[in-house]
């Protein structure tokens, strides 16, 4: 096996310095960090600060279940997150004081919190939660029914998020729709301002596409009048995404395509401005009848030929439609769309929560390999932290709970920068104690300012985030008559044990993503393949609809495989390569479906079409065979030549007077064949090693 070139250096450089663009409005940064501060300030003011420090406990801990979404997800994640954050509490209070109970405990939530990733990493913070404040509340057993008082005062912290978090649910009914459109309608407008791609880039707003989709058309979607314009709206974007693609492959008029685009931007980003008010605004209008205007200019108003012209056409008749419907959508839109109702995308549809469950539990799952391991370390890391004594003992467990991820890059990423969070928050915890007034009010003033700063900041650096989380634990905690210079001392002794037994619980039975990256990859092509299958087929619009999305799903795991296995310190150069060149390919087989997708109505002139669909088809099947030598390792069985189809294809269209549809068709196919032959060439000529590490079962 040829070693790896991993670098443990450039790892721990990447981690300590990748800094995201923090992606948390600031509205939710105020109310999560209310629903934490207001509570305990009340129960200071009124002497019941045990009261108020039980409230605020309860939002600190469920405050990242507030997560954009429907607001019928919200609400059910923000219950869901409250009531298992009070069943943990029940029973820590309960049990605390005794190890065999407190020890089956751990390990049933490890387990389960653990299985829960299959949900996603919102449904996987709820078992986080629980397990978190099992083992905080463990710390003091009381009574039965100070347990119950305890139980019930976190679950109404968590209650009081969700009040906050749902408040305008009944003024503005659509406001996460409206935003989640008018995020995809920005990202098409600077998609319409760039006038060249990378072919081996992603498809643009592959991500935000799904995400729309699951917002508008998922299982928690919204009902009512303006729900139709939204539905309207969200295939208008999957058209206009088609259309932009489409333009940018065709190489004609380049002064005619830079202007109309640049116009076409100015609307789009106008329609996104209007969406994200949830007003009627004139500003997209206007921006529209520039477009007309342009478009009147620059075509000479009339029916002009060429495929640019076509396109220019449809574009500026989709843009129109989309700001009538962008008008129409809001609370206080009174018109219906036309459009019948659209449903999500099967490949978007999730089984129901019991058979997913099942099906996980088996050793070849991913969520049950983690489930296990977190079972394991978490009651392994309560078992050390009670029999060594250590003062504060529950954050062992706790962190090892926080740090253990399903994947190694994750899990070493978070032990790392949990680490080096906690150094940083006992240094700036211990300067601002030093500085702030030794009053209740000043310190929950600097709690206040120190939450704000964690939520914010979580998903753009997670040290960052972390040393905030530290000054706002400690402070929280000296409310209880905990000194802060122990508790932050305590904290790292803790945080170091327990991101060491997270690391190796890890190292001890691993899921390396060489084992599953071919799998992804197969799946990826497999998409391609049905997608290209799909445009050979006439008049079949939602099938295009259907197996696009099934391939931008695909694509998107694929991408996700390949990041974790670059981060691994165990996967060799060539297998990485391997799987960078399939991917990239694939990217490029993708724009060429997407751009063909968006000509079929310009090659429906041309009298080929049982052998274009018929060319496509086999197109397909090429794919496809490309991806099962990929899943099953063998000797590729031959397939029809792709080139001489084309060529067969292009001498028949001999002397035909559409010369502009006939250059069209040559282009395009000849970029599909180039693509379909090229994604065989690098998987057939590359080196044994890598292929079989690709086919090796996850270990």
């Amino acid at each position: 096996m040829p070693p790896s070139d991993y670098s443990l250096r450039a790892h721990l450089v990447e981690s300590l310095t990748g800094i995201k663009r923090p992606d948390v409005p600031l509205q939710v940064v105020l109310r999560n960090t209310a629903a934490v501060i207001v509570p305990m300030g009340i129960g200071i003011a009124m002497g019941y600060p045990q009261v108020g420090l039980g409230v605020g406990a309860g939002a600190l801990n469920t405050m990242f279940s507030d997560q954009p979404g429907p607001y019928r997800q919200r609400l059910q994640q923000l219950l869901l997150a409250s009531l298992a954050a009070g069943l943990a509490s029940l029973i820590g209070l309960l049990i605390g004081d005794q190890m065999l109970p407190m020890l089956a405990a751990t390990a049933a939530f490890g387990f389960f919190g653990g299985l829960l990733v299959v949900f996603g990493v919102d449904i996987a913070r709820v078992g986080m939660t629980s397990m978190i404040l099992l083992v905080i509340t463990a710390a003091t057993p009381t009574s039965p029914a100070a347990a119950l008082d305890g139980a019930l005062l976190i679950t109404a912290g968590g209650l009081l998020l969700t009040l906050f978090s749902l408040a305008a649910w009944p003024w503005q009914r659509y406001l996460p729709e409206r935003h989640a459109l008018a995020g995809v309608y920005a990202g098409l407008a600077a998609l319409a301002r760039q006038q060249r791609q990378d072919d081996a880039d992603v498809p643009a707003l592959t991500d935000a596409m799904t995400t729309l989709q699951h917002t508008l058309l998922g299982r928690h979607r919204s009902h009512g009048r303006a729900m139709e314009a939204f539905g309207v709206l969200l295939e208008l974007a999957e058209r206009i995404r088609l259309e932009l693609t489409a333009m940018a492959e065709l190489h004609a008029e380049p002064t005619v395509h830079a202007l109309f685009r640049d116009d076409a931007a100015c609307v789009l980003a106008a329609i996104a401005a209007t969406l994200e008010r949830g007003e009627s605004s004139d500003h997209a209008g206007h921006a529209l009848q520039t477009l007309q205007a342009s478009e009147q200019a620059l075509l000479g108003g009339d029916d002009m030929s060429g495929s640019l012209a076509a396109h220019i056409h449809a574009l500026s008749g989709q843009l129109a439609a989309a700001v009538r419907n962008a008008d129409w959508a809001g609370s206080g839109g009174e018109l219906r769309a036309s459009a019948a109702e659209t449903r999500l995308p099967k490949a978007l549809r999730s089984s129901s929560a019991w058979a997913t469950l099942r099906a996980s539990l088996t050793p070849r799952s991913i969520a049950f390999r983690h489930a296990v391991r977190m079972a394991v370390s978490f009651s392994l890391a309560l078992l050390v932290s009670r029999v060594l004594q250590l003062p504060h003992g529950y954050w062992l467990p706790m962190t090892a709970a926080i740090v253990l991820r399903p994947d190694f890059a994750a899990t070493f990423n978070f032990g790392l920068l949990r680490v080096v969070g906690t150094v940083l928050g006992l240094v700036l915890t211990t300067a601002l104690l030093h500085i702030t007034p030794n009053e209740p009010w000043a310190h929950l003033a600097l709690m206040a300012v120190l939450c704000m700063a964690f939520r914010y900041l979580a998903t753009a650096h997670y040290g960052i985030a972390v040393a905030a989380l530290t000054g706002t634990v400690v402070i929280l905690l000296s409310f209880y008559g905990v000194n802060p210079s122990t508790a932050v001392l305590d904290r790292v002794l803790n945080t170091v044990l327990g991101c060491g037994l997270a690391l190796l619980a890890y190292i001890a039975w691993p899921t390396w993503e060489r084992g599953r990256a071919r799998s992804a990859l197969a799946i990826m092509l497999d998409a391609y393949a049905s997608y290209l299958r799909a445009l050979a087929q006439p008049g079949q619009r939602s099938a295009h609809r259907e197996t696009r999305s099934a391939a931008r799903t695909a694509r998107s795991n694929a991408q996700a495989s390949i990041e974790r296995m670059r981060s691994e310190p165990a996967t060799p150069p060539a297998l990485l390569a391997l799987a960078r060149a399939l991917f990239a390919n694939g990217n490029r087989l993708a724009r060429t479906a997407m751009t063909l997708e968006a000509l079929l109505d310009d090659l429906a002139g041309l009298p080929v079409q049982v052998e274009l669909r018929r060319f496509v088809e086999q197109a397909a099947t090429a794919v496809q065979a490309t991806a099962s030598t990929l899943r099953e390792q063998r000797v590729p069985c031959g397939v029809s030549d792709l080139r001489a189809m084309q060529r067969a294809l292009l001498a028949q269209l001999h002397g035909h007077p559409d010369r502009a549809a006939v250059d069209l068709l040559a282009r395009i196919s000849d970029r599909l064949v180039d693509n379909v032959n090229t994604l065989a060439h690098v998987l057939n000529h590359s080196r044994p090693e890598p292929l079989a590490m690709l086919a090796a079962p996850p270990g």
